[in-house]
This record gives C-alpha cells, sequence and structure tokens, in this order.
C-alpha cells in the first residue's frame, strides 16, 4: 500500500480557478491537504483558516461527513474550497422575479 496519495485542491473565483494535484501522505485531513497544497499563496483574497470545505460538492461537517479537520482524504478525491455567498440566492431570486414573492 502507498505511503502517499494523490488528491486534488480547487478554488475559484468569479475571475479564476486553479486546482491542484498533490500527494499527500495516506491518512491526511482535507485541512491538512489545503495548507500542504500551497494554494492560499494563489488565492490570498480567500481565507483559508474559515472557508468551507467540501469533497466533490458535499460540504465537510454535514450530511454525515466529518469536518474537515476530521475528514481523511481518499485517492482521488477533490477538495474544495468554498467563498462565502454574496447574496441570499432566495432573496437574489425575487428579485429577479421583480419583486414578486
Amino acid at each position: 500500500m502507498p505511503d502517499r496519495i494523490e488528491v486534488e485542491v480547487a478554488c475559484a473565483l468569479p475571475e479564476r480557478q486553479h486546482i491542484l494535484a498533490i500527494r499527500v501522505p495516506r491518512g491526511t485531513t482535507a485541512l491538512a491537504a489545503v495548507t500542504m497544497s500551497g494554494i492560499a499563496a494563489l488565492f490570498p483574497e480567500v481565507s483559508i483558516d474559515s472557508a468551507r470545505l467540501g469533497i466533490f460538492g458535499r460540504l465537510l461537517g454535514t450530511r454525515g461527513l466529518p469536518p474537515a479537520d476530521r475528514y481523511l482524504v481518499c485517492p482521488g478525491d477533490r477538495v474544495e474550497i468554498y467563498r462565502p455567498l454574496v447574496a441570499d440566492p432566495k432573496d437574489a431570486r425575487r428579485r429577479r422575479a421583480g419583486g414578486v414573492a
């Protein structure tokens, strides 16, 4: 069994995105993988420490998934860094519909 596994770390902003493929020791948490990737240097405007993380679109710490500091990444996982919502989706939908609730 290999001592290191390959995972991806992804972060996207409206104007740019990066997906980094990295090799991490088996038993690495999602949060540690993000730190090891160095992606924070590419996105200084994103607070990695307070950002929410997910695996393939599933938010860590919800729906039975452990939080990012306890989720152990698996080979091929893509750890995604989520930025905060700019607007409440319900409010934005109401505004687009012309204020009709």
